[in-house]
Order: structure tokens, then sequence, then C-alpha cells
């Protein structure tokens, strides 16, 4: 069995229930540090961090909601070539539409 793992709502990437404290204070700094070098009209807001209430009086969180509400988050960063229709993060969106080509 896999040992739980929590998808961070920036990146869209699992990590360990312990690692992703520091993980994600790291991912917005460095999502900041790219949105700001992306022409203006491919800048997005930040994104917020989606907020799942504890299921249990003990406080534990459901960790598939919370993991969906993350990779949903995630997702929602992705912006659409006007092209092709493909989804990209916004940074690498320039590098696609150097080379797609319309069909």
């Amino acid at each position: 069995r896999r040992p739980p793992a929590v998808i961070c709502y920036i990146c869209g990437r699992e990590y360990g229930t312990k690692s992703i404290s520091i993980h994600e204070p790291q991912c917005l700094r460095k999502w900041h540090q790219e949105n700001d070098l992306l022409p203006k009209h491919l800048r997005r807001s930040e994104p917020k961090k989606p907020e799942v209430s504890p299921i249990q009086a003990k406080g534990f969180y459901d960790l598939d909601s919370l993991n969906e509400a993350a990779w949903i988050s995630a997702q929602k960063q992705l912006v659409p070539c006007d092209i092709c229709g493909r989804t990209f993060l916004p940074d690498r969106l320039i590098v696609h539409q150097q080379s797609c080509k319309p069909k």
C-alpha cells in the first residue's frame, strides 16, 4: 500500500503529508516568479488554497476530498492554445505556440 499523498493546489503534483507544508510556500514563491515574467495577457491571479472542512469530530480531513479540490485548482490554471485547443501552463503555452500549426 502506498503512503498517503497530498496534491499541491498550485502545481498538481503529489507530496507526502509531512512535506506538503514545506512544498506549498516554495511552490507559491516559484509561481509568483514565473507569473511575473509572463506577458501581461497571460498573467493569472494567485491560486487560492481550496478549503475542505474536517469531516470527523477528531479533526481529520477527508484526504480524497482535499486532493480532488487541489487537483481542480491546479487544472484551472491551465490556458488553452488558440490554435489547437490543448491546455498548458502559461509559460509552456508560449513555447508550444512557436511550433503549433493549424490543422
